[in-house]
């Protein structure tokens, strides 16, 4: 048995013993022991690949391994890993062994909760692993499906609204990708449906790229958060539970990215070049359009709702630069911002179920009553607005620095008009952080609310551990990620590949 198939058997177990138990501490039990041998899993799996590298193996993908699954259209159960798949698979292991903690005390219907909470992973880490289109696209559904049941189920507000928005939209985005994933297939004359083995065809005619990579590009880009399909994801995000919005925010919307590089541009490589322009509009209208929206929010949930399409439009924005620093840059926003938006969301979770309120200006004085939470705050917020020594700072610099590489106008005013957003998030952190954690209590009942508890501080710690760990050795990260990037930038841009 391939080692990676691990990472679907894992949660398949889980499922199965979440069936099984009959009272609260046995879920419990089944979650964290799971969830803890995903993470092991996965450090175990980063540790291996630099070995790996460290003694030569130059393969394309690690690990790889190719079941017939369907001969007629030569679909297979194909995985293999690069550094890009590595760092992926590490997120959604420490997203989901926190997002466990962050939901320890949720009722009603724990159990079920859970089951949903662990299929939508199921489809998570077998999105990261696989190499075949269709089983890929057969992942990225089983990813999106529970996320009905989890907000309009166990969410808030207006959570039937916003579950069946954001499933509609993300349907119509799947609805793109099946027609380009067809395309590709067909028009490539390939007899596989490995991404590896037909971008190395690269026979696909211009004019036939040209049709179907924006089927591709905006299906993953929907998820993506790209500008003007990115209005599911503040209501989305708004509406969920903790945990959902930890993994949504923090690993969902990667799958976004991860499939605009790893199929769009590695697959349709001339039409990515001579389209990119368009997209590099959208996106880096996203980057400041989410930013300048978040300053008006008066909800904590939309207002790192709307950070995080201007964040994640900054990932899409990094890879339409195609340099070498600049998609290195993307691959560490995506790592950055999925820590820091899912301590965001778990401590805003923790501080809405003791206050019962998300609105700032109901909120004050929270540093005097749960310090804990209030400190870990304003280290998610300082981290969120790039502050040296976290991962954000690490990841935006590596971006506008790679993508002002690109010597031409054009890229270059992007680049510009792309960084004022730095200004901008700076202005809503510390305006929010201020007004809800400093001054006067707001409301005299707050004086009798408590700080976290055991499980909550599990959570936080380990996502403050991970933010702070990214910032500080961007250098054990990088030579992982630019390794994959390699044979995908000399196919999509051979003359920016190595700046």
């Amino acid at each position: 048995m391939n080692i990676l198939s691990l990472f679907v058997i894992i949660p398949v177990l889980m499922l199965l013993g979440l069936w099984l138990s009959k009272n609260l501490n046995q879920v419990r039990g089944v979650m964290v022991v799971g969830a803890s041998c995903l993470l092991a899993l996965s450090i175990w799996l980063t540790v291996y690949f630099v070995q790996q590298r460290a003694a030569g193996n130059t393969d394309v993908m690690l690990l790889a391994k190719s079941i017939p699954w369907f001969k007629p259209l030569n679909i297979a159960y194909a995985v293999g890993v690069d550094g890009i798949s590595v760092v992926m698979l590490l997120l959604s292991s420490i997203i989901v062994f926190t997002g466990t903690f962050a939901s320890w005390q949720l009722k009603p219907l724990t159990k079920e909760y859970f089951l949903w909470f662990t299929l939508l992973s199921t489809g998570v880490f077998g999105f990261f692993i696989t190499i075949d289109l269709f089983t890929m696209f057969m992942f990225y559904e089983v990813a999106l499906i529970p996320m009905y049941l989890l907000i309009g189920v166990w969410g808030s507000g207006a959570k039937e609204y916003s579950a069946m928005k954001l499933t509609l939209m993300l349907m119509g985005g799947s609805a793109l990708l099946v027609i380009g994933i067809l395309g590709i297939y067909f028009f490539s004359g390939a007899t596989t449906m490995n991404v590896v083995q037909i971008a190395t065809m690269h026979n696909i005619p211009v004019a036939i790229q040209k049709v179907f990579f924006p089927f591709i590009f905006i299906g993953f880009g929907v998820l993506g958060a790209m500008f003007p399909f990115h209005t599911w994801s503040p209501d989305g995000h708004a509406s969920a539970p903790t945990a959902v919005s930890m993994l949504h925010a923090g690993v969902l919307m990667k799958l976004g990215g991860y499939g605009c590089f790893r199929v769009a541009m590695y697959l349709l490589p001339e039409a990515a070049q001579q389209l990119a322009w368009i997209f590099l509009i959208l996106t880096t209208i996203s980057v400041v359009y989410g930013a300048l929206s978040a300053c008006v929010q008066t909800d904590l949930k939309y207002i790192n709702a709307y950070s995080s399409v201007s964040h994640c439009g900054l990932v899409l924005f990094a890879l339409l630069m195609m340099t070498q620093t600049s998609c290195s840059g993307a691959i560490l926003q995506m790592l950055s911002h999925g820590l820091m938006t899912a301590l965001f969301f778990a401590l805003i979770g923790m501080i809405y179920g003791r206050t019962h309120t998300r609105d700032v200006r109901k909120l004050g004085g929270l540093m005097k009553i749960m310090p804990f939470l209030a400190v870990g705050y304003l280290i998610a917020g300082l981290a969120n607005l790039g502050l040296p020594g976290f991962s954000g700072f690490t990841a935006e610099m590596t971006i506008f620095v790679g993508s002002f590489q690109n010597a031409d106008t054009f890229h270059r005013v992007c680049t510009i008009i792309a960084c004022t957003s730095i200004v901008v998030t700076a202005v809503y952190i510390l305006r929010v952080a201020g007004k809800i954690l400093m001054g006067k209590v707001a409301d005299p009942h707050y004086e009798l609310l408590t700080d976290a508890t055991w499980d909550e501080r599990i959570a936080v710690a380990c996502l403050i551990f991970c933010v702070a760990g990214l910032g500080l050795t961007p250098f054990f990260f990088k030579p992982i990620i630019d390794n994959a990037l390699l044979p995908i930038l000399s196919v999509v841009n051979p003359a920016m590949a190595t700046i």
